[in-house]
């Protein structure tokens, strides 16, 4: 009779041992599928960043940041007199830059010199999405455009940036409004300066 006792409890006991052995087993192997804290958080900054223009209130920290690495470049048309006429020439500008649109982040790319880092033309208000202007989607009259680009990681390699500041500078006499920068403050030669590098 005991015996009987003595292999049930170690039936018993092996089965949770083995339970649990089976549930590290499944923690492990899921925190070697996730990317490190570090990493992931960077990504979802860089996703952010990418789909919406910063914060309007900057500290003299962020503004330090950003004149060092930045991860990417950002400059704001704000138009005057937003209409259908203003969408009607944005979309010309468009056709004429090539640009196409990417129907699942909603935003416009123009290849430039370096295709593999397009700069975006992306919705100021509210940031991130727009409409699709070459096949005449219909929308509320679009009060500004953000443009977007990733800096080179080796400044030999800024084509793009020279590029990017000829479309912004190009928008800027096109468009009546005002030009921002990432700092939401007037753009100016030295911003497009230091864009370039």
């Amino acid at each position: 009779m005991e015996t009987t006792q003595l292999v049930t409890l170690l039936a018993i006991g092996s089965s949770v041992l083995a339970l649990i052995a089976l549930g590290l087993f499944f923690y492990v192997m899921r925190q070697r599928r996730q990317p490190p804290m570090d990493t992931a958080t960077m990504e979802r900054t860089a996703q952010q960043t990418s789909s919406s223009p910063p914060p309007e209130e900057t500290s003299s920290s962020a503004s330090a940041k950003q004149s060092g690495k930045v991860a990417q470049h950002s400059l704001f048309v704000i138009f005057s007199h937003p209409d259908e006429n203003t969408d009607q020439r944005l979309a010309g500008w468009l056709r004429e830059k090539d640009a196409t649109f990417d129907p699942i982040k909603k935003v416009f790319h123009i290849a430039g010199e370096q295709p593999t880092n397009p700069v975006t033309i992306a919705n100021a208000f509210p940031p991130g999405e727009m409409p699709d202007l070459l096949h005449n989607e219909t929308h509320e009259p679009i009060k500004g455009i953000s443009l977007l680009v990733k800096p080179p990681l080796r400044k030999r390699r800024n084509q793009q940036m020279h590029v990017y500041v000829a479309l912004a500078k190009e928008m800027q006499e096109l468009f009546t409004g005002d030009m921002l920068d990432g700092d939401r403050e007037p753009a100016t030669d030295a911003t497009f300066e230091r864009i370039i590098g």
